[in-house]
C-alpha cells in the first residue's frame, strides 16, 4: 500500500490523540508519533490495539522518543531530518490541561514547547496543514460573546494554564502568514457522547460525584446558575470534527471553536444530571453570589469534591461563538449533540468506573 499521508503528532498517548490516531489510521497513512520517555511502553500496546482495530500495518506507526520542551523537540538530527522530509501533515496537541499548573511547567510545555513545533513547521516543505489544537480559554477573564476572530485582549487570565495558551496561540496565529495552519478551540471537553468513556474526572465531573453522593437530597438545592452557561463537548464530537476539518481546504487559515453552538446553563445542566440520577429536578435555586461564596471557602472542597480552583468555572460570562466553525463542520454533515442526549451514557461510565487512575 503506498503511503500518501505522513501526520507528526504530539501528545500521544494522550486521551484525545489516541482517539485521533485511532480515527485517521488506514493503510494509506503513516504517523510519527512524538511520546515522551516514560509513555513509551503504553504507546506501543496502545498502537498495537489500534492498528488490529483498523488492519493497519503496525509499521505505519512511528514511536519517536522526544520531548517538546527540549530543543529539536529531542529528537536526533538524523532522525529528525527524515520525519521532515516525509511530513505532510502535523497536529500539535500536547499540552499541560490542569487548571493549577505551576507557571514554570505551563511555559515550558504549553509555550516553549508549542515554539519548537512552530519552528518545525516552518521547515517542513510538503506540508500541507499544520492543526494546532488551543482552548476556547485563550480567552481569559473577558465577558460576554468571543468571537473565533478574536484573540488579543488585556483581560487578564485565571491561572497559567489559560495565559500560556493564550500566549501559544498567539505565535501560532502569526505563522499563519508562513505556513498552512488551522487551530481549533474546543471548549470543555467530557466523555463520548456514546460510551461516556473518558480519562479522568475534572470539570462538570465534580458536579456528577457531588450529586451522586445523595442524589434525592443534593439534587434539592441547584447550585448551578441560569445567566450562565457552561460549554461541554463530548470527545467524540472533537475529534471527528479535527478529522473532518484538518483536511478540509476551506478550513486553511482559520480559527474554529469546537464548542456548542447552544450550552446548556450551568443550572439546567445540574438539572439534567440530577434528574438521571434520581428521576427529579432541584426545588430552589440560591442566588448565585451566594453559591459562588460558599463554594469559595476553604471548607467547601472536602464536603464537595469542587477545588477551589475549579469554581470560577462555573460562574464564568462567555459565549462562544461557533459561526464558523458550525458552517464547516455542516459540509461534513457533524453536528453537537446535546448534552441532555448523552448525560446518561456519562453517568453509566462514572457508574461503572468510579475511580480513574
Amino acid at each position: 500500500m503506498t503511503i500518501t499521508r505522513s501526520i507528526f503528532l504530539t501528545g500521544f498517548p494522550g486521551f484525545i490523540a489516541s482517539r485521533l490516531v485511532e480515527r485517521l489510521a488506514c493503510p494509506g497513512t503513516e504517523f510519527f508519533l512524538l511520546v515522551q520517555p516514560q509513555f513509551v511502553d503504553s504507546a506501543m500496546g496502545l498502537i498495537g490495539s489500534i492498528a488490529r482495530a483498523k488492519n493497519v500495518p503496525l509499521e505505519n506507526f512511528v514511536l519517536v522518543d522526544g520531548d517538546i520542551t527540549k530543543p529539536n523537540m529531542g529528537i536526533d538530527e538524523t532522525d529528525l531530518n527524515a520525519i521532515r522530509a516525509e511530513t505532510t501533515d502535523i497536529f500539535h496537541l500536547a499540552a499541560v490541561y490542569d487548571l493549577a499548573v505551576e507557571k514554570d511547567i505551563a511555559y515550558a510545555v504549553n509555550l516553549e514547547g508549542t515554539r519548537q513545533i512552530n519552528e518545525f513547521a516552518k521547515t517542513v516543505t510538503n506540508l500541507n496543514r499544520y492543526n494546532y489544537v488551543s482552548t476556547c480559554y485563550v480567552a481569559g477573564k473577558r465577558k460576554g460573546r468571543i468571537l473565533e476572530t478574536e484573540l488579543q485582549h488585556d483581560a487578564g487570565f485565571r491561572n497559567h494554564y489559560e495565559e500560556t495558551k493564550y500566549l501559544a496561540e498567539l505565535e501560532v496565529e502569526q505563522l499563519k502568514k508562513k505556513v498552512p495552519v488551522t487551530i481549533f478551540r474546543p471548549s470543555v471537553v467530557v466523555g463520548d457522547s456514546k460510551t461516556g468513556e473518558t480519562a479522568k474526572y475534572d470539570g462538570i465531573y465534580y458536579l456528577i460525584h457531588y450529586l451522586r453522593r445523595a442524589p434525592s437530597l443534593l439534587r434539592l438545592v441547584n447550585v448551578g446558575n441560569t445567566n450562565v452557561r457552561l460549554n461541554l463537548v463530548p470527545v467524540d464530537f472533537v475529534v471527528e470534527s479535527m478529522a473532518a476539518l484538518a483536511f478540509d481546504e476551506n478550513t486553511e487559515g482559520e480559527t474554529l471553536a469546537l464548542a456548542d453552538p447552544a450550552p446548556l446553563t450551568t443550572a439546567e445542566i445540574f438539572d439534567e444530571i440530577a434528574k438521571n440520577l434520581s428521576g427529579k429536578a432541584s426545588v430552589v435555586t440560591p442566588p448565585p453570589r451566594l453559591v459562588e461564596i460558599s463554594l469559595s471557602t476553604p471548607i467547601s472542597p472536602p464536603i464537595t469534591g469542587l477545588p477551589l480552583f475549579g469554581v470560577p468555572y462555573f460562574f464564568i460570562e462567555q459565549v462562544y461563538d461557533t459561526r464558523i466553525a458550525t458552517n464547516e463542520l455542516a459540509n461534513h454533515g457533524i453536528r453537537c449533540p446535546r448534552f441532555g442526549r448523552y448525560v446518561s451514557n456519562l453517568l453509566s461510565f462514572v457508574e461503572t468506573h468510579p475511580n480513574l487512575n
